[in-house]
């Protein structure tokens, strides 16, 4: 791959991973839900102008976003570290290849186990010390977030071949309405009228860069990106996404990672890296 397509690829992954940061950010001002659904409403719109609609079925389309976003949103606005939620997200992976197992007869390879096992690992060194207080709540429901992701990557995969930017962009316009809702079910039309009327410029910095740099533009360079080379050249480069959540977060919000987490998300990342370079180490070609 060239210079300057990884280069894009790592810059795909420093945006997604600071979204963690932005969301943080976000959420100290404007409800969860509702922050969200501004995010897939300027995502949508004017993009929805230029992007042909995907031939997918539009409960596929709806399928994709609401509940994973909704929660991951919700679990960082009551305490989840933005650090550790860019982490915890990538199980992700497994959870697609579990259920890819289970629902489409998919088996999994040697190193996918072995990577999922090291994966869950981490899983639990980080909730270890969040399973007492108040942390247990907002780290299950990034976990459920993650399954979410999941379960979304096998309705997109049944989906068949569709241009996935195109996928991305009508999901958007689809998903505001129920995470509005659910907003103005959860925290009352009076703060969510009142969210919207004193938004101030850093709400509107904080949605316009979950929009665009993190939806349109990431996905569009990533979707190219995937075009032009074979997937095993471009998704390793996902693993800098937990990087750059971490390092975010460590120097814009002045997170603290605690030895424990900071191993259990060192493991996880060496599951994640095990499940993408495995086949090479075990000496197999991936099938």
């Amino acid at each position: 791959m060239p210079l300057s397509h990884s280069l894009a690829a790592l810059l795909v992954t420093v945006i997604w991973g600071l979204s963690f940061v932005v969301i943080k950010l976000g959420v100290g001002t404007t409800p969860p839900l509702l922050l969200a659904a501004l995010r897939f409403l300027f995502a949508a719109i004017p993009a929805i102008f230029f992007v042909p609609r995907p031939k997918a079925r539009w409960t596929n389309v709806v399928a994709f976003g609401v509940a994973q976003f909704g929660l991951l949103f919700a679990a960082i606005a009551f305490g989840m570290p933005a650090s550790l939620a860019s982490v915890v997200m990538q199980a992700q992976v497994f959870f697609t290849i579990l259920f890819a197992a289970v629902l489409m007869n998919e088996r999994p390879g040697p190193h996918q186990i072995v990577g999922g096992i090291v994966a869950g690992l981490g899983l639990v060194l980080i909730a270890w010390p969040r399973m007492t207080g108040g942390g247990a709540g907002p780290f299950l429901m990034t976990v459920i977030a993650a399954v979410c992701w999941g379960v979304a990557n096998i309705v997109s995969k049944r989906a068949g071949r569709v241009d996935m930017l195109g996928y991305i962009v009508w999901s958007s316009l689809v998903a505001p309405l129920p995470l509005l809702g659910l907003s103005l079910w959860l925290d009352g039309p009076d703060q969510v009228l009142a969210a919207l009327t004193r938004m101030d410029g850093g709400t509107l910095a904080a949605v316009a860069y979950l929009a665009y740099p993190t939806t349109i533009f990431a996905f569009g360079i990533w979707a190219y990106l995937l075009s032009r080379h074979p997937a095993a050249t471009v998704t390793p480069f996902a693993l800098f996404v937990p990087v750059a959540g971490i390092l975010g977060s460590v120097l814009i919000l002045g997170e603290a990672v605690h030895p424990i987490e900071a191993a259990g998300g060192a493991v996880i990342v060496l599951g994640l890296a095990f499940n993408v370079f495995g086949p090479r180490l075990m000496g197999r070609r991936t099938v």
